[in-house]
């Protein structure tokens, strides 16, 4: 078994938010991330549930991953293994939203059952196996994953909302100028790069 590299959870956490920011420095999630980012509410509900799904995600395919398939030597379903523990988690976390925050859960709509199929989900899963973070690192990394993932569309909801009163040239309104402001978004997280490094 290879050594977990010995970089603290709480640098591995920060780095995940700002550096490594899944969404705007690995460029993954971005379909829900420009589909959600219109209103605040929503933006912010989906960025708590990616963050919860991710840290919860993490920390159960770390386990599976070193207690179930390396020692029956099934390294090989890994993709299936992670699929299947991030769709049941985002099944209950669904179903938990519909119950007691209805508003939430339509104001979703589709894009809560697309978190399943959310590219960063699984991109943290496969980089905690890559980077060989034990437990507690895998955890961090699943949470500031999250929490980076969160601070982009918030962000991005934050600045779509303010340019609903603003003018903007008829060829850029709509997607080109979410694309545009998402690309100089990625630019200033790409900015911080090296400050922290968390592989």
């Amino acid at each position: 078994m290879m050594i977990a590299p010995s970089h603290s959870p709480i640098l591995i956490l920060l780095g995940a938010v700002f550096t490594e920011n899944i969404l705007l420095a690995n460029y993954l999630g971005m379909c829900s991330f420009l589909g959600v980012s219109r209103e605040m509410k929503a933006a912010v509900g989906l960025g708590a549930a990616v963050t919860l799904v991710l840290t919860v995600t993490s920390a159960l395919n770390h386990l599976v991953y070193h207690h179930v398939l390396v020692p029956l030597q099934m390294e090989h379903l890994q993709f299936v293994a992670f699929m299947l523990v991030i769709a049941a988690t985002v099944q209950l976390i669904e179903m938990v939203i519909e119950r007691f925050s209805p508003r939430l859960y339509y104001a979703l709509g589709v894009f809560l059952p697309l978190i399943t199929v959310n590219c960063a989900i699984l991109g943290v899963c496969l980089f905690m196996v890559i980077r060989r973070y034990d437990l507690l690192q895998s955890t961090a990394y699943g949470a500031g994953g999250g929490l980076g993932w969160m601070l982009a569309i918030v962000a991005m909801a934050g600045i779509r909302q303010r340019l609903q009163t603003t003018r903007i040239p008829k060829g850029l309104d709509g997607p080109g100028i979410t694309l545009i402001i998402a690309g100089i978004m990625a630019l200033a997280f790409t900015g911080l790069a090296g400050m922290l490094n968390i592989r």
